[in-house]
């Protein structure tokens, strides 16, 4: 599959590089988050790849959640289970988690549909900010330390209406969002709808957490939303 590039695998573990992890999320997923530059001092794996590896290795299931419970440092040893039930952890030589998976109904492992759907999801997925979010902070007149911005992907869940076995190119499209505040924390969710062939065949939400909220300032959001813009310039430039 083409996610070949963007990790190292042996019999028992995969790892994943600064340079791929932070190469899948720009050349994939369209993120350009500073967290997911191969030089950061901060750099984790783009939870999107850890998602996009599950449903490659164990399929799209009509009912599926994913949990995110740790960061992943580049050149992290995971330990993928050979034969995992409907619940499974990913975690590394010591046991630590970083993602939860539940999955039960019907199963597809077409190749190429699950292709469709991860390129499709993670390209919606990428797009948090600043399309989605600098909207919601607005409204609700928070937003992120500019300094140190901390946003932390929680939860992804599905489910298909259809038999999985019967997809060919699945689409995701933005439903609605929501951000509730509590504080300097944040809950933001986004939900969205599967279709293929343009009809509705599902549905899922992706949740956020954001960290250190103050007062919107809209001079600090300009400025973070332009250095965004000059990362994909930059890069684009490059490609």
């Amino acid at each position: 599959m083409f996610l070949q590039s963007f990790y190292r695998a042996d019999p028992s573990t995969v790892t994943i590089s600064a340079e791929q992890g932070s190469r899948f999320a720009k050349t994939i997923s369209n993120d350009f988050n500073p967290i997911h530059d191969a030089d950061s001092k901060r750099f984790c794996v783009p939870g999107d790849l850890l998602f996009a590896l599950t449903v490659q290795r164990y399929g799209l299931s009509q009912r599926m959640s994913f949990q995110f419970s740790g960061m992943v440092s580049a050149d992290t040893a995971l330990l993928f289970p050979e034969s995992p039930g409907e619940q499974f952890e990913i975690v590394d030589g010591r046991d630590k988690p970083y993602l939860q998976v539940s999955r039960s109904g019907e199963r597809s492992d077409d190749n190429q549909m699950l292709e469709s759907l991860i390129k499709n999801y993670v390209y919606f997925s990428g797009q948090n900010f600043p399309h989605i979010l600098v909207p919601l902070m607005a409204e609700k007149n928070v937003m992120i330390n500019p300094q140190r911005p901390l946003v932390i992907y929680e939860s992804m869940s599905l489910v298909l209406d259809e038999n999985p076995q019967s997809l060919q190119q699945p689409e995701v499209e933005l439903d609605t969002t929501s951000l509730e505040v509590d504080g300097k924390r944040g809950n933001a969710e986004f939900k969205f709808n599967l279709v293929d062939g343009g009809k509705l065949i599902g549905s899922g939400v992706k949740t956020l957490i954001l960290s250190g909220l103050r007062e919107y300032q809209q001079q600090d959001i300009d400025q973070m939303v332009t250095e965004y813009l000059d990362n994909q310039a930059r890069h684009s430039a490059r490609a």
